[in-house]
């Protein structure tokens, strides 16, 4: 299985429960750091040899009271093999080896929690998505798209708008009730610095809320860039919006629930970051956007031919209509 991103790849070896032991008896032999995660309730540790990751972690996501006891464990340390990322999937632990870009690990972790809610079955149906989404006064857009589809560029170009509100800009976690209920899932988000180069308006704001730097990215301080009353953690989707950039294809319509779940078929969900592929998971996966489908309108959004600008547009004329 394999993650794509910074123009990289990744894969995931499925490992037993006897290998993980096995791996884990040497990285515990060595003193680590460790910090527990409250993800959409799920308590996720994190145990690290690095301690600008622990920092990155912690400013990234909500804190987990220590006696809560982990869901999963994401483990991420450097010993000078070659980079490795397994996966054990009955404890639900994943274990990194030699990872330079910490969007990896942060990402794993979100694949983690939506592991083990496709995993958990209870009466209150709950998934994850990973896109982005925009919140105007309670109801809101969801984004979702491959990478280089536009999906960042374009929330950041909706936030200027006064009366947006950020949730987030990278994974959701929905509930499919009377309405589509979304959370939040980061306590703060870790974006690309170059956000200025489309919408000036962050050019010097980015700079000033920037938290932690790691490449060519960082984690923004949501809060000090949009304002506290600007932040939200739950919405209710009244449309989802799936992003192409594709030269030659229609720049915009509205598309019937097959259609829309063929398309992420297609494109893997749009989500490089699933541990796990198999046939039982793409029938659920399938079986959760089907069921969204019914209840939100959705549309195809091609950027290939338009600038971000025009594109934010068509999105504005979706909340209008709705």
């Amino acid at each position: 299985m394999l993650g794509r991103d910074m123009g990289r790849m990744y894969k995931v070896r499925k490992i037993t429960l006897e290998e993980k032991e096995k791996i884990l008896s040497k990285i515990y032999s060595r003193p680590l750091h460790e910090s527990k995660a409250n993800i959409y309730g799920a308590c996720i540790k994190f145990f690290t040899d690095s301690r600008g990751d622990k920092e990155m972690w912690e400013d990234n996501f909500h804190p987990m009271l220590e006696e809560i006891r982990p869901h999963a464990r994401v483990i991420s340390v450097k010993n000078g093999r070659g980079l490795r990322v397994s996966y054990e999937p009955i404890s639900k632990t994943a274990i990194i080896e030699n990872c330079t870009y910490y969007g990896w690990i942060k990402s794993i972790a979100l694949g983690l929690v939506a592991e083990f809610l496709e995993d958990f079955r209870s009466e209150h149906r709950r998934y994850s998505i990973h896109g982005s989404y925009v919140d105007f006064g309670g109801n809101g857009i969801a984004m979702v798209g491959p990478s280089g589809s536009g999906k960042t560029t374009l929330t950041y170009g909706l936030l200027l708008e006064k009366y947006a509100n950020f949730l987030t800009d990278d994974w959701m976690f929905v509930r499919l009730a009377n309405d589509v209920l979304v959370n939040s899932s980061e306590k703060n988000s870790y974006v690309r610095a170059n956000i200025g180069a489309d919408w000036k308006e962050y050019s010097r704001k980015m700079k000033d809320m920037c938290l932690k730097e790691c490449g060519e990215r960082s984690i923004i301080d949501v809060r000090m860039l949009f304002g506290e009353q600007r932040i939200f953690t739950r919405s209710v989707m009244g449309a989802l919006v799936l992003l192409k950039n594709k030269k030659g294809e229609k720049a915009f319509e509205e598309l019937d629930s097959e259609e829309a779940v063929e398309y992420l078929v297609k494109n893997d969900f749009c989500n490089p970051h699933q541990l796990s592929r198999s046939p039982r998971k793409t029938w659920g996966r399938k079986k959760f956007f089907s069921e969204l489908f019914e209840k939100v309108p959705v549309y195809s959004l091609n950027i290939a031919n338009e600038s971000p600008a025009e594109s934010v547009s068509r999105i504005l004329g979706i909340i209008d209509e709705e």
